[in-house]
């Protein structure tokens, strides 16, 4: 497939921990498919970071968007809860290792080019797509 040619794929998830799991090795297997092996390690921590939110903070289920146009990669994970994720900690606190929570998208807004999130209905239920970018030229 071209490189400049773009493609998007959508992956179902229940709510369940091995979610996560599932989505890295998938997000890995398209990735390789499409010849951005350069970016697999760090799209993977990413794609890892939004799922276990949307795992962890709703009780519905979620889906891992993939899309690649125009040299950008987008990573989104879309889940029930319409509320705005919390705002990541700054980069100092989140390193801390006794945080439980918090250091999720720290690493997101730390490791993407850009990211943020937006509120977005699936099939009737509404919810959001909190997504992040990398450069994939």
């Amino acid at each position: 497939m071209p490189e400049n040619e773009s493609w998007e794929y959508s992956l179902s998830l229940p709510n369940d921990p091995r979610a996560v799991t599932v989505s890295r090795r998938t997000l890995r297997l398209i990735l390789t498919m499409h010849g951005l092996i350069r970016l697999v390690d760090v799209a993977e921590l990413l794609a890892a970071e939004l799922v276990a939110n949307a795992v962890q903070h709703t009780k519905g289920p979620a889906t891992l968007r993939m899309h690649c146009a125009a040299g950008v990669l987008r990573i989104g994970a879309w889940d029930t809860d319409p509320a705005p994720p919390d705002a990541p900690l700054p980069f100092e606190r989140s390193a801390d290792l006794c945080l439980e929570d918090g250091r999720g998208l720290a690493l997101v807004r730390a490791c993407s080019d850009l990211w943020g999130w937006q509120p977005l209905s699936r099939d009737g239920s509404r919810g959001k797509l909190v997504w992040c970018e990398l450069g994939a030229a």
